[in-house]
């Protein structure tokens, strides 16, 4: 126990002279128990003050005696510490007494004086490292425990879809669905040049270091405390980190998410896949994410191809993307150099690029920046008709596209998409007048097979994506026109089909070619199609009439086989089922179906490929991430047989070389095909093929403003627009550049039997609706191909009388008449209709050229059983 026991004043009575101490003395007893006696019941130790003298007192000799308390009998030992001044000389008074106890004689530490009470102690700095360092390994457990790596960010995970032409060489880089222009490529698709360059330049000790550098991190700080700029202390995971799973914000909270991200990223992953990470989500400049979008953005090449010099001033970009753009900022050009050669140093001291290599290096300006979308001229229409392609045919939903990443092989030619752009340039565009309302109106759309293989090599669609919307390869709102009628044909071929009187229906067959002869055989009601011009052409055979595209042949043709038939012939050569307007009456044959020129193609490629149909395809490969992706069988089948497509193929032979598509022969090869011409002249058509090419090319009405279809009535300053006419020039430019080097192929025919030799084209007429059909060779008379330059007139108009097919001196029957081959105006017939020729009294029909002022093409009427041309002026000769 102890006892604060106060120092006596002076006892009572006593000496009262004694003066009191001066100083205060603490007094500690301690009392113990007595040796042989009972223990006591409890220690007492008593604590009294005791004033001591001041100096300059007289001192006592000896000091009071102490008051004992305690417990029994024991002696007690008391210790007294005198309190003191600094100056003081300190006292102590010697315990004294009996017992084993004794005082101790160690003071109280001093107190520290001056600087030192403001430094703490070495036992306070030990435990205060210790209880920080736990404090910091706890704080550490637990954010790497708290802290999840994300999923990616939105914006890191969007990238434009990449189109190429079938050779490889970019076609378009589509930014419009992802909003983002990069495409994401694997570390083996950059070149070693391009990996050291950046490593270079952000992170020369990535693949030695850690994920993260604490020392890099407060040199940064410091840096930026010190005024020395804004500093990077991340290492490249940490960078990869922010790109790919952080937003861009400089906040505390994001810099220690960064920080455990990049941890556990560390541990979770390899170096080359961070790198790969890192190198596609960096920002560049441009526009341009990533290595691969940089490269072509800044140089128009694949990262892959990315040698030292070009590969260090793209990674110089990523310090500073927009500062060191010299052609955007010129005048930054040495700064842009100064870190150029910076990187090329560090690859040499890394040793990934020798110095001799080094010293040769120059700095390789970048091109221009391109400030179109890229989707200008001809590539928006690819594009498009590429996306629909793939969504249509289920390779890829809209969902996928938007996120992007894909790189798209198409089967686009780039040559021979070139060749047909200039083919449309030369022959249409370029003889368009602004001032003629007329010529506003002109669209044009054209499609090319390869009849082998479906592959398309080419497509036009119009004179720039970023002026006309509407694909004119790929639109399918305009009439197909005559060119549907070489389906019934092969349809009547392909089911064995006669006429009404029972005769099989071959290319030498008669019918009935006159004007408004009703249709029989058809229960769906009175249908009596007009001829172009309202021209009747009495008995003629199919492949005249094929020639003349005569409307009142064909639609009796397709009441013969039957529309369903034709119907189901069109769909197995590549017309959709679903095409508008395929209605299955003997309207069909006149082409009221809204078939695009894409469609088309197809279906005339099947013909040139003897009935064997492949499905079209745009695609030759696609691949995301280098995997590639399944694209649906390309295997082709035999549709028709090959006499039913042979056999339509020689009757389209005689429409370029005798009919409406003369003017196809300036391809300089063996060509076969048909011209159409939509109902009221709002669209002319041409189809045709070569052995190696299918094309088909459609000019286009429609107002500019209001879409609407319209008339070509006027357009390149011609009364009327028809197939023979610019669509088939445009055909034998494009194809005849297009196979330029190529050896002309020759048809190699299987035809129908009975087709091999030609009949005469016309017999003498009969009566409107008495004969539906009749086959060649039973006419009364003798058929023979006379040298009066007519085109089917009849002397007296009798069936005895000898029919003439506008021969030419030579012997070479030609259309309309020529001497030596040079058209002259068809020849004047002796009574009755001649095609061609005029009847007595009439006006000679006929025209220099074929062109689309008169002759040179046969009537090729408009589709929907109304006469062709119905409301456009009156021709005197003869029009597609």
């Amino acid at each position: 126990m102890l006892r604060r026991i106060k120092a006596p004043q002076g006892a009572k009575g006593g000496n009262q002279s004694e003066p009191p101490p001066t100083e205060s003395t603490q007094v500690l007893r301690r009392i113990k128990d007595p040796k042989g006696e009972p223990p006591a019941d409890e220690h007492t130790q008593v604590l009294r003050r005791v004033n001591a003298p001041r100096q300059g007192d007289k001192q006592p000799t000896t000091p009071a005696a102490p008051t004992v308390t305690g417990t029994g009998s024991a002696a007690a030992a008391t210790s007294v510490i005198p309190r003191t001044s600094d100056t003081a000389p300190e006292t102590t008074t010697a315990a004294s007494g009996s017992g084993n106890g004794s005082g101790n004689g160690n003071g109280k530490k001093p107190k520290r004086t001056g600087w030192r009470r403001f430094v703490p102690g070495w036992r306070l700095i030990l435990g205060t490292v210790v209880v920080g360092a736990l404090l910091l390994v706890g704080l550490f457990f637990l954010g790497y425990s708290m802290v999840k790596i994300p999923p990616a960010n939105a914006l890191a995970t969007k990238q434009s879809n990449v189109y190429l032409y079938a050779d490889g060489s970019q076609l378009a880089r589509d930014t419009r669905d992802s909003q983002v222009n990069r495409e994401n490529v694997n570390l083996s698709e950059v070149s070693k040049n391009a990996q050291h360059a950046v490593l270079a330049a952000e992170d020369r000790d990535f693949y030695t270091e850690p994920a993260v550098d604490p020392k890099a991190m407060l040199r940064a700080g410091w840096n930026m405390a010190t005024g020395k700029g804004k500093q990077s202390g991340s290492t490249i995971t940490q960078q990869y980190v922010k790109n790919y799973y952080l937003a861009q914000e400089q906040t505390l909270t994001r810099k220690a998410k960064e920080f455990f991200i990049s941890v556990k990223l560390g541990r979770e992953k390899s170096k080359d896949e961070i790198l790969q990470g890192y190198l596609n989500t960096s920002f560049f400049g441009r526009g341009a994410y990533g290595i691969q979008a940089a490269a072509q953005a800044y140089y128009g090449k694949d990262a892959v191809k990315l040698d030292a010099a070009h590969a260090a001033y793209l990674a110089a970009l990523v310090n500073a993307p927009s500062e060191y753009d010299v052609v955007a900022h010129p005048e930054n050009k040495p700064a842009a150099v100064a870190r150029w050669n910076y990187v090329l140093d560090g690859m040499v001291k890394k040793g990934w690029l020798s110095q001799s290599e080094r010293t040769g290096l120059k700095f390789p300006m970048p091109r221009e920046q391109t400030i179109s979308t890229g989707l200008s001229g001809q590539r928006g229409y690819l594009v498009e008709a590429v996306k629909d392609y793939l969504t249509d045919h289920h390779i890829l939903t809209k969902e996928q596209m938007t996120r992007g990443g894909y790189r798209i092989t198409t089967t686009i030619q780039k040559d021979k998409q070139d060749d047909f752009v200039k083919a449309v340039d030369d022959q249409l565009i370029s003889k368009l007048n602004k001032n003629n309302k007329a010529d506003t109106y002109v669209r044009a759309g054209g499609a090319s097979v390869d009849p082998k293989t479906g592959r398309v090599v080419a497509l036009y669609g119009g004179i720039d994506y970023l002026k006309q919307y509407t694909n004119g390869a790929t639109r399918g709102d305009f009439q197909v026109g005559s060119t549907f009628k070489p389906f019934v044909f092969t349809s009547a071929v392909q089911n064995g089909s006669t006429t009404q009187d029972g005769k099989p229906i071959t290319p030498n067959t008669y019918y009935d070619g006159t004007n408004k002869r009703p249709v029989q055989g058809w229960s769906g009601g009175a249908y009596a199609p007009e001829n172009e011009d309202q021209k009747s052409y009495g008995q003629i055979t199919v492949r005249k009439a094929t020639d003349l595209s005569v409307n009142s042949v064909y639609a009796q043709m397709a009441a013969d086989v039957t529309g369903a038939k034709v119907k189901k012939t069109a769909i197995d050569l590549g017309i959709p089922a679903d095409t508008p307007d395929m209605y299955p009456s003997p309207s069909i044959a006149l082409g009221t179906a809204n078939a695009s020129v894409l469609e088309m193609a197809q279906a005339y490629a099947t013909l040139a490929n003897h009935g064997r149909h492949g499905t079209y395809t745009l695609i030759d490969k696609v691949t995301k991430g280098g995997n590639p992706v399944t694209l649906p069988g390309g295997q082709s089948k035999q549709v028709v047989s090959r006499e039913a497509a042979d056999t339509t193929t020689s009757v389209l032979r005689s429409v370029v070389e005798t009919g409406t598509a003369m003017a196809a022969k300036a391809a300089g090869r063996p060509a076969a095909g048909k011209t159409g011409t939509a109902e009221r002249d709002t669209a002319a058509w041409f189809a045709g093929y070569t052995p190696d090419l299918a094309t088909v090319v459609a000019v286009m009405g429609q107002d500019p403003v209001t879409a609407q279809h319209q008339p070509l009535y006027g357009a390149l300053g011609q009364p009327r627009m028809n197939g023979g006419g610019p669509p088939t020039a445009i055909w034998a430019q494009y194809t005849k550049d297009a196979l330029s080097g190529k050896p002309a192929a020759t048809f190699d025919l299987d035809l129908q039997q009975g087709a091999e030799v030609e009949a005469p084209a016309t017999l003498a007429p009969t009566e409107p609706g008495t004969d539906a059909g009749q086959d060649g060779g039973t006419a009364t008379g003798t058929p023979s191909q006379g040298a009066t330059p007519t085109d089917g007139g009849q002397t007296g108009g009798a069936a005895t009388g000898t029919p003439t097919d506008g021969g030419a001196t030579g012997g070479t029957p030609t259309d309309g008449g020529a001497t030596g081959g040079a058209p002259t105006t068809g020849g004047a017939a002796t009574g009755g209709d001649a095609a061609g020729g005029a009847a007595t009294g009439g006006t000679p029909g006929g025209a220099t050229g074929g062109d689309a002022t008169g002759g040179g093409g046969a009537a090729d009427g408009g589709a929907g059983g109304l006469p062709a041309g119905l409301g456009g002026p009156a021709l005197n000769g003869r029009r597609d």
